[in-house]
């Protein structure tokens, strides 16, 4: 090497380890036109990642794979493959180059004693099975691999980095306590800087986050993340900070902090574009969609997901987007649309990842009540309870209470329903989430109102209008005002004379419907099938201008009304 490069490179080094990356910069440029070395493209691609230069970061690794191959140090060639790996799954979502370049680094070091570029270019390997592929067992079981490679190597970094991975993998398959410990470790290790890369450290960080938002650990994760947004800001890593907006946003949301929230997503979504990372933007969007859906604005929330289903987002969000629809969908009482989307959703996760799929059985069990299929709510509650039966948050106990109340309105047992709701509002309030509360204080009018108690019902509508009107959720809020602005709410009005008659068959499961019988229990007098019973009530309601979760509290009351209900 010229005598003039090497302290260029020497201050590209120094400037590195101080988070200067600009300076770095400067003196790795310096250095390659002193002298073209693997050593300087490598520190420049590492100066330029830093700086989400996406096109410098790939020429400059590439650069620096191919000298450090031609020199024969093919333990740093194999160590830049793994760099190069992420690269093509974060910046281009390709994860079958990314793929490959994890097995041509591993090639390279075939024959030689274990090295940390091994276990490096494993933890690449279990990034994209964890993001991509959704695979936390095979991903577990990697990271296992990775931490006895690393204790044996006595690599801190690599070590806390795999144990994160591997704590938000047993997180997700419903092992809490196993999953939370390692988390706990790693992101003490790095927070209290036992870990020196800084993108070791905040990924540690950020599967903590993840954790914490699958369990629904909302306190917790705001105070990591307070952390992480102070490290990514020391750090000047733009990108850190922008997806410590994006989850930071997302606590918002569930708080009902709306503008805020709005706020750091746009912000961060606007950040997280200049850095052509196709995954982050995905994410940010999809969250703004499911904030769009709360506040009613259907048509904006459509947008935002239509494009996260562009070629560039598609490959990472595939499943994130069907959940989406999904909840456009039910916003907007499209409910046989929403139990397919859910359906769909929950197919695209492996059965294992338990916490992940949650989201997806809450979709469907609200569907499918508010379709009246009480056998299918019951079967996906079934699910729910079972994902989440380690999981003791408030939030994610209100969460299976709710459910559970839900699908006992939709069995007409209202009792039950009461009690489920009563506690799940109880929960919500506690863990501070009034739009949750809302839901909860709306679908208790409804229940309310089926048990004969109007002035309660009352109460509890106006409370739930009053907290949508101050979040701004547009749609609740005019379903609470329309309960209230009834002279009986939610009596439906006589049909006009141009409404086409119930015919004898409907008005007989209208009567035994409004007596409080299941439709399976309907199918069974009638010696009809299920299904058929479905697409009568679906042809009263229809009829009777009825939809959204009052339409079987109505359809029984028009009955009452009408006197239709069958005696014994």
């Amino acid at each position: 090497m010229e005598s003039g490069a090497y302290p260029l490179l020497l201050g590209g080094r120094e400037a590195l380890a101080r988070g200067d990356w600009q300076e770095a910069r400067t003196c790795f440029t310096a250095a390659l036109k002193e002298q073209e070395t693997a050593a300087a493209f490598d520190g420049l691609g590492m100066a330029a990642w830093w700086l989400n230069d996406a096109a410098a970061t790939f020429d400059a690794r590439h650069r620096a794979y191919q000298l450090y191959n031609i020199t024969g140090d093919v333990r740093s060639a194999a160590r830049i493959a793994a760099f190069l790996a992420l690269d093509y799954f974060y910046f281009r979502g390709e994860y079958a180059v990314a793929n490959g370049w994890v097995e041509r680094g591993r090639r390279l070091v075939e024959g030689i004693p274990p090295g940390p570029e091994l276990g490096w270019l494993d933890l690449a390997q279990v990034y994209i099975i964890l993001w991509a592929d959704l695979d936390y067992v095979v991903g577990q079981q990697l990271c296992a691999q990775v931490i006895t490679l690393a204790k044996a190597l006595g690599d801190v970094d690599l070590e806390m980095a795999a144990l994160a991975a591997e704590g938000l993998a047993f997180v997700n398959q419903g092992q809490i306590g196993e999953g939370m410990r390692r988390l706990d470790q790693s992101t003490l290790a790095a927070t209290s800087g036992d870990v020196k890369e800084i993108d070791a450290a905040c990924t540690a960080c950020c599967c903590l986050i993840f954790a914490c938002e699958w369990t629904r650990d909302y306190e917790r994760a705001a105070q990591w993340i307070a952390r992480l947004r102070d490290l990514a800001t020391r750090w000047s890593h733009p990108t850190l900070l922008a997806f410590c907006q994006v989850h930071y946003a997302s606590l918002l949301i569930w708080r009902g902090d709306w503008a805020e929230a709005e706020a750091e997503l746009l912000a961060a979504i606007g950040n997280l574009e200049t850095t052509q990372q196709p995954a982050r933007v995905a994410e940010g969007l999809v969250r703004l969609a499911e904030l769009r859906c709360r506040q009613g604005q259907f048509a904006a929330a459509d947008a935002l997901l239509t494009k996260v289903e562009s070629p560039a987002f598609q490959s990472l969000a595939a499943g994130y987007c069907l959940y989406g629809r999904a909840t456009l969908a039910l916003e907007q009482t499209r409910l046989e649309t929403a139990v397919n989307l859910a359906g769909r959703f929950l197919r695209t996760l492996p059965a294992e990842n338990r916490l992940e799929r949650v989201i997806g059985w809450e979709l469907l069990i609200q569907a499918e009540a508010q379709l009246g299929h009480v056998t299918q709510a019951q079967m996906a509650l079934a699910e729910l309870k079972a994902a989440v039966a380690h999981v003791t948050t408030n939030p994610m106990q209100a969460a299976v209470r709710y459910a559970e109340g839900i699908t006992a309105a939709a069995a007409a047992d209202y009792s039950l329903a009461r009690r489920c709701l009563e506690d799940a509002l109880e929960l919500w309030h506690r863990a501070g989430v009034p739009f949750e509360c809302g839901r909860s204080r709306l679908q208790l009018a409804y229940t309310l109102l089926s048990l004969g108690q109007e002035q309660a019902a009352r109460q509890q509508a106006a409370k739930a209008l009053a907290l949508f009107t101050q979040l701004g959720a547009e749609a609740y809020q005019a379903r609470a005002a329309a309960f209230l602005h009834q002279p009986d709410p939610p009596t439906p009005t006589i049909p006009p004379p141009d409404t086409p008659p119930l015919t004898p068959r409907e008005l007989e499961i209208l009567s035994l419907l409004a007596a409080g019988l299941s439709n399976q229990v309907i199918s069974h007098n009638l010696v009809l099938s299920v299904r058929t019973v479905e697409r009568h009530i679906s042809n009263i309601y229809s009829k009777l201008d009825l939809t959204g979760p009052a339409a079987r509290a109505a359809a029984t009351a028009y009955a009452l009304q009408h006197h239709l209900v069958k005696r014994d």
